[in-house]
């Protein structure tokens, strides 16, 4: 059980996960306890004296799932940028957004057919990047003249 809630909340100690559980006896008890909270107190010290700390005899996680390792390799090689994940490169030339253009974004329309509201979505998610990329631009170039 201390391994499935785990899986769902990776921030929280295994140790903290267990001493709710056996307080609890319930996953659903306790994962209502992290949604609500945001953390699991940590267990007494005598808590240690029966349960030796996870971290000596944590279990191995299942070959199948992703580990920390698979993430951190992936870290360490370079993200493409949002707009080379979105191909926005040859929407970058003359973009030059008001406050008015960036507020109009708000809500959109909802479209009869599955591929326009698809479209409609892409559409506004390249507006909200080429936005914020404005807006960086704008807030460096700020910084680079009052230095």
């Amino acid at each position: 059980m201390v391994n499935h809630v785990h899986a769902v909340f990776p921030n929280i100690p295994p140790d903290n996960i267990r001493f709710d559980l056996l307080r609890t006896g319930s996953i659903e008890l306790t994962s209502n306890k992290i949604l609500e909270r945001g953390f699991l107190e940590a267990p007494p010290p005598s808590y240690y004296t029966i349960y030796p700390r996870a971290e000596a005899s944590a279990p191995q996680p299942p070959e199948g799932t992703h580990t920390a390792s698979v993430s951190s390799a992936s870290s360490s090689a370079k993200q493409p940028s949002l707009i080379e994940r979105y191909s926005l490169h040859d929407r970058l030339d003359g973009v030059n957004f008001t406050p008015d253009v960036i507020e109009l974004g708000g809500k959109a329309k909802w479209e009869d057919t599955a591929e326009k509201r698809e479209a409609s979505l892409r559409e506004r998610k390249a507006q909200m990047i080429l936005a914020a990329r404005q807006r960086m631009l704008a807030q460096r170039q700020k910084e680079s003249a009052s230095e």
